[in-house]
């Protein structure tokens, strides 16, 4: 009979315990040999469709997921947006314009701006997200192809999934969703 022993890390660091070998090529590659990706589902809202359409492509959905015959996570994340550029081109657009008329409107989208950013409200863009585990990268890329072409067969535009996408998921899992803020602490 062997002896089995515990190790146990005292390190202070996530990546001491956690088991990511690297992220690279849009892919999580674990200590055990297996890879993580998946493909990136851009948002599509069904609910400025007609009925038909709505049930067609609930439909389709159904079907697609069906189709997949191996372990995957469905997991929605949402990403932190930064408006400033946005808020700052309308500043731009409310100068340049001589129209009383679209100056209020441009002053109205540049208060509901502002309004986004105070304290009351956090601007995020929710994304989606396929995510698997494969060992073969020949079969990883078999899969990659096969929810890019079945998600598009539903209507839906997506992407394999990038490095920063697979930190963003990291962190949002890692931090519960919580973004963390540090700043200058005065006396």
């Amino acid at each position: 009979m062997k002896d089995s022993t515990i190790v146990t890390n005292n390190s202070k660091y996530t990546d001491a315990w956690l088991p990511v070998k690297q992220i690279m090529n849009g892919m999580i590659q674990l200590e055990s040999g297996y890879y993580v990706t998946g493909v990136k589902v851009h948002p599509k809202n069904i609910f400025i469709m007609d009925n038909v359409a709505q049930d067609n492509m609930i439909y389709n959905l159904r079907n697609f997921y069906n189709t997949i015959d191996y372990e995957f996570w469905l997991i929605i994340a949402d990403r932190p947006v930064d408006i400033n550029l946005y808020l700052a081109e309308l500043q731009k657009l409310y100068k340049n314009t001589m129209n009383n008329d679209v100056r209020k409107l441009i002053l109205q989208d540049i208060s509901k701006a502002n309004q986004f950013m105070s304290l009351e409200y956090n601007v995020v863009d929710t994304e989606y997200y396929l995510i698997f585990q494969e060992k073969k990268l020949e079969i990883l890329q078999k899969k990659l192809h096969n929810l890019i072409s079945g998600l598009a067969s539903c209507g839906l535009e997506s992407s394999q999934t990038s490095n920063s996408d697979l930190r963003m998921i990291l962190d949002n899992f890692l931090n519960g969703g919580e973004t963390i803020n540090f700043g200058t602490v005065m006396s």
